[in-house]
């Protein structure tokens, strides 16, 4: 299928490993232009040699979305150097664990900048552009825990769902001017922060046994689902989330 998304800029943070640089990856290999970013330089700039190894047009801009500077500094230096954007991936990396009774008024501000303000800046900032050009498209990356909350991960479980309400609500704005508003919400896949969450073997067997699928998915799965929300095709998808969870949660609604 052609996604009819070649020679489109995206825009991708946290794309220097994994979900992130999978869908920078999908992306490159339906032939858009992409701006990947994220915060460690070094990893950043090893990402995006992989990235163009096939000959892909990407570039990279370091960059902290935690912050209202940072999100208008690369929203800026991305526009500067490739024009405008035409599709925004908002995958700031997930808060730390932690119950509701341990998390204090700090762990709960660092939070929201992070995973909260960073898609409400990105979006903000980039959708002026995809309103004037009467095309665009935003996904935000956001977790299972939109559905069923995630025991030890209060900060994820509420802000995610704020992500998720806000995406649907300016989805609703936007409708009628060419621009959708999407979440792509993965269940347990095989990267980097799983590792750190359940590093135990045990609690790695438990968890995989309470999937139906009895595996994690892999990074390209979600960015399959995550690159055809931002295609010609999806153009009538909006204020949708769409859950990649190996059939985890079910639900009717």
């Amino acid at each position: 299928m052609n996604l009819q998304i070649a020679g489109k800029t995206a825009l991708v943070t946290g794309g220097s490993k994994g979900i992130g640089y999978a869908i920078a990856a999908g992306l490159v290999a339906e032939g858009a232009r992409v701006v990947v970013s994220a915060r460690d330089q070094g990893m950043l700039e090893a990402a995006v040699q992989r990235l163009g190894e096939d000959g892909g047009d990407v570039l990279a801009i370091a960059a902290d979305v935690s912050s209202a500077k940072g999100v208008r500094g690369l929203v800026d230096a991305a526009v500067e150097r490739v024009g405008h954007v035409d599709v925004l991936i908002a995958n700031a990396g997930g808060p730390p664990s932690g119950l509701p009774s341990n998390l204090d008024d700090g762990a709960w501000a660092r939070a929201t900048e992070l995973t909260l303000m960073s898609a409400v800046r990105l979006a903000r900032a980039v959708l002026p552009g995809m309103r004037e050009r009467g095309w665009g498209r935003i996904v935000n990356v956001t977790s299972l825990s939109v559905k069923q909350p995630i025991n030890d991960l209060t900060l994820s479980n509420a802000l995610r769902a704020a992500v998720t309400a806000f995406a649907r609500t300016l989805a609703n704005e936007v409708a009628s001017e060419g621009v959708t508003v999407n979440a792509v919400a993965p269940g347990y896949t095989a990267t980097e922060r799983l590792e750190e969450l359940f590093a135990d073997d045990y609690a790695r067997a438990r968890l995989l046994a309470s999937i139906p699928a009895k595996r994690f998915a892999a990074p390209e799965e979600v960015a399959a689902a995550a690159v055809f929300l931002c295609s010609q095709q999806a153009a009538y998808v909006t204020g949708q989330t769409l859950v990649v969870d190996g059939g985890m949660v079910a639900s009717t609604y």
